[in-house]
């Protein structure tokens, strides 16, 4: 059974800070990225026998399984892929700059260029779930971005990929996929083997072993963040309906028994009516077990006097998912400061954006969004600045650069512009 609470009652930076256990993955994770780092391919083909019950000869997916992939494909669902993307690249395209040049001073020229990663590698969990939504969410913005080269690894289950996972690896531009998972993937990435190419940055999520071998090898490659379980909070008015808020919240709740789902609201008869509907909606769900252990472990409704209050400690929640299930959406947009992904009124469930409407679903968990962003174009590109000056603007500067760094007590990068002046300029 959820719990009610009144605001105040609970200290609410910590409701979603749920404790992961470790049990020794930090030391396991390590001796698998040894090996891959030691033994390349011979690792990774071992690895995938123990661990996904999957005997291959070759790690990287052949064209042939792509054209199987689509001939297996339902034809309905094919098109609801290809249509998602389109939504996924009209949203993401905006996101694109350029680099800028700025001659403002004369003789001097400043600018930035952006130039996209070379290679990028993405995970995409496997085994008894396959998630077509986020090999689209985080190729299709590397792609766009320009990235020339992005590396899909995804374990095998039963010593295959889902055809849904290679049809959106095609759709969305992926160019080579390899049948590998777990840790042992994500060092193959990192450090590259025989087969599997080193990349640049490694993106998507994964499950405990996974975000751990990408906190071991960051710094080695860029990852785009350290993904808890999935959260989501709703701010719903006493005009709500009870029935959707508890979908909405178990829409969460269904994806891992770490996950939460939380409730803020000002109306009391609500709350109560929700937490009857969640007790009626978990025993229908096929993963009814672990929705009813993230509801009952960290699932949470909570008590506000009004509306701007519960946007209140929405923003020191700073959730992954926030719903604003209220009449009027945007008169309290401009309030929220703290969350991943918003979704606007009551008819815009979370579901939308994990699938469907645009706007990336790769977030930031346990409170990130504090500082963090969602997976977006600018993920995959980096920036470089150039800088030139004439002589005559050098000289213009020169005298005031080298009583900067003097007072720093750097004089060689004193003397290395002050070299550059006419001799008797110069001697200082």
């Amino acid at each position: 059974m959820i719990q009610i609470l009144r605001y105040g009652e609970m200290a609410n930076s910590a409701v979603f800070s749920r404790e992961l256990q470790n049990g020794g993955l930090e030391e396991k994770v390590a001796e698998i990225i040894a090996k891959v780092r030691a033994e390349g391919d011979s690792a990774l083909f071992r690895y995938t026998e123990k661990l996904d019950h999957a005997s291959l000869e070759k790690l990287e997916v052949p064209s042939s399984a792509f054209e199987e992939a689509f001939s297996e494909l339902d034809s309905e669902f094919l098109a609801v892929l290809e249509e998602a993307a389109e939504n996924i690249r009209s949203f993401h395209r905006q996101q694109l700059r350029g680099s800028f040049v700025l001659t403002e001073k004369p003789g001097v020229i400043l600018g930035q260029k952006l130039l996209p990663l070379a290679r990028v590698g993405l995970y995409v969990p496997g085994g008894t779930a396959s998630y077509p939504s986020s090999v689209l969410m985080n190729a299709i913005p590397a792609k766009l971005a320009g990235v020339p080269e992005v590396i899909m690894v995804t374990p095998p289950s039963g010593g295959k990929i889902a055809p849904s996972i290679l049809v959106a690896a095609k759709i969305a531009g992926v160019d080579r996929v390899f049948s590998i998972g777990g840790a042992q993937a994500v060092a193959a990435l990192a450090y590259g083997t025989e087969s599997v190419p080193k990349v640049d940055k490694i993106v998507g999520p994964g499950n405990a072993y996974v975000a751990e071998a990408k906190k071991q090898v960051f710094g080695q490659v860029a990852i785009d963040m350290i993904a808890g379980p999935s959260e989501i909070l709703v701010v719903a008015d006493g005009k709500s309906d009870p029935r959707v808020v508890a979908a909405d919240m178990l829409s969460q709740a269904e994806h891992d028994k770490m996950s939460a789902a939380v409730l803020v609201t000002d109306s009391q008869e609500l709350a109560e009516k929700v937490s009857a509907e969640l007790e009626l909606q978990i025993p229908l769900l096929p993963r009814a077990e672990i929705a009813r252990e993230s509801i009952d472990r960290n699932g949470k409704i909570i008590l506000a006097a009004d509306l701007s209050l519960a946007i209140e400690i929405a923003n020191e929640i700073a959730p992954e998912h926030l719903e604003l299930c209220v009449d009027n959406p945007f008169e309290y947009l401009e309030q929220v400061k703290n969350a991943g992904s918003i979704f606007m009124g009551k008819n815009c469930p979370e579901a939308l954006g994990d699938y469907w409407a645009g706007p990336n679903h790769t977030l930031p968990t346990l409170g990130t969004a504090r500082f963090s962003s969602p997976l977006s174009v600018d993920d995959f590109v980096k920036r470089s600045s150039f800088t030139y000056y004439t002589a005559e603007a050098l000289q213009a500067v020169a005298k005031k650069v080298a009583c900067f760094a003097e007072h720093e007590g750097l004089l060689a990068h004193a003397r290395s512009v002050l070299a550059r002046l006419d001799e008797g300029e110069a001697d200082r």
